[in-house]
């Protein structure tokens, strides 16, 4: 499992031109499931994104969550964070999760992040075409990778 954490000041995705969900500052987090991930990925990568450390404190360290902002979450569904470059010039997603494996572990991850948060997490919806809108905080912009825990 991938996810794209990214640190905004504001977030939105927009389903058909219509506003689906948006967030003031917080966090938005692209997720990328693939064929061999479990529960075990879903726990690690919940509790590991809510525990960052990304928000300046006074000082201008990063030393704060999004817990300790009391900061707003997005998460949004991207089978491509498996895109596979390897071979020609059109990426495979051969890696990525078919929805039947997908979509409960998507929400899954919502789930652990609700219980974690202790609040309601805002999302895109799974497998739609959907268009986001944010203003990047810093920039930050963080990849995880729950079978490469750098």
């Amino acid at each position: 499992m991938r996810i794209i954490i990214q640190r905004v000041k504001r977030a939105s995705v927009e389903i058909d031109g219509e506003l689906a969900n948006e967030i003031g500052m917080g966090l938005l987090i692209l997720v990328g499931i693939e064929i061999e991930d479990e529960e075990e990925d879903v726990n690690y990568l919940a509790a590991k994104l809510i525990n960052m450390r990304i928000f300046s404190d006074i000082e201008g360290k990063m030393n704060k969550s999004v817990l300790d902002m009391d900061g707003e979450l997005l998460v949004v569904s991207q089978f491509t964070l498996h895109a596979s470059t390897k071979k020609g010039n059109r990426p495979s997603f051969i890696k990525a999760a078919r929805p039947e494996k997908a979509i409960p572990l998507y929400n899954s991850f919502v789930s652990d992040l609700e219980r974690l948060a202790s609040k309601k997490i805002k999302t895109g919806t799974f497998g739609a075409d959907m268009q986001i809108h944010l203003v990047n905080d810093g920039p930050v912009t963080i990849f995880l990778d729950s079978k490469n825990k750098e």
